[in-house]
């Protein structure tokens, strides 16, 4: 089960990655824009709440990454514990497909690791 908690926080740590790169270099092209449904001007407006978004994505995947380096579970749990916190956050003030998108794999991560630990 360890293995399967190291991949799945992983994972986690790959998808936010993605999402530092599409709010903080992506959000005024295609790509963002998809995911906002923003027009090229609320886009542009919206540009810098991206990037400071994406900055804590990119925060949290460090996290997540250091912990799977040093091997720790306390530190693993803590970072998944902040995306679930920060996906049901999302969820209930901004769109609730951050709940499946972001909390659900950080759950399923959480749980994987409290179970192997």
């Amino acid at each position: 089960m360890h293995t399967v908690a190291q991949i799945l926080t992983g994972l986690v740590a790959a998808l936010h990655v993605y999402f530092l790169v599409l709010e903080m270099f992506l959000w005024q092209r295609p790509p963002g824009r998809a995911l906002s449904g923003f027009d090229a001007e609320t886009a542009r407006l919206t540009a810098p709440l991206a990037a400071n978004q994406g900055l804590y994505n990119g925060f949290l995947a460090a996290g997540l990454v250091w912990a799977l380096v040093i091997d720790s579970l306390a530190t693993q749990v803590f970072f998944l514990m902040c995306v679930v916190v920060a996906g049901v956050f999302g969820a209930a003030t901004a769109n609730r497909r951050i709940l499946v998108a972001q909390a659900l794999p950080g759950a399923l991560a959480l749980g994987a690791a409290l179970i192997a630990g």
